[in-house]
């Protein structure tokens, strides 16, 4: 019986490891930046050895990108929830559900300041811009499927527009009080909602 938990306690105490180096890498990132940050001083905050760090992760862009992540995730699962919710009280509309998205993505990133400034303050490992746009493609790639389910034409070009105002706007948000980033995301919301797909517009004239 004995042999048959001892998996269990490793995996329950490499979890706990893992998440400490997480939340010290966070907190140390913030405090210093990337560029500036030590693995030394990770480890140190987080109570861990060398080894330790070197057993979950490569190094501090490894930390950094591990971070992205899991605050992607909860972007995403915000997201989800938000556009879940108003196909429930019955809204089709792709163009309606994608700027519901993008509301619930910039009130994810104003609710976690702190952690989203870390990936859109220009200090992160080499390349990570080029993630950050990949990003943006995906999130186009689920919005071109909302489109596509409710028979709806594909606007790529309007989605290319919102995609690249995302990223303009949630680093102007993160870099103001609460009260005027929820008033600027409403501004911003107001405007995407102004936006059309091509096909309905020539249908109007």
């Amino acid at each position: 019986m004995d042999k048959a938990q001892k998996p269990s306690r490793v995996s329950h105490r490499g979890a706990a490891t893992r998440s400490a180096l997480l939340n010290a890498s966070a907190h140390v990132f913030r405090t210093v930046g990337f560029a500036r940050a030590g693995v030394s001083e990770v480890v140190e905050t987080a109570g861990a050895s060398v080894g330790s760090l070197y057993h979950h992760f490569s190094g501090k862009a490894d930390l950094y990108m591990a971070l992205y992540e899991e605050f992607q995730q909860r972007q995403q699962e915000r997201t989800h929830q938000a556009v879940s919710e108003a196909r429930a009280q019955g809204v089709n509309d792709p163009t309606r559900l994608m700027n519901i998205a993008a509301r619930a993505y910039l009130d994810g990133a104003i609710q976690e300041r702190g952690t989203t400034l870390l990936f859109f303050c220009g200090d992160g490992p080499p390349g990570f811009d080029s993630q950050l746009r990949e990003r943006l493609r995906e999130w186009t790639d689920r919005n071109v499927a909302l489109f596509r389910k409710a028979d709806e034409p594909v606007d790529e070009a309007l989605l290319m527009v919102v995609s690249g105002a995302m990223l303009v706007a949630v680093t102007e948000v993160v870099r103001r009080s609460d009260s005027d980033a929820r008033r600027l995301a409403d501004d911003i919301t107001s405007l995407l909602a102004g936006l059309e797909p091509r096909e309905r517009r020539e249908r109007a004239i």
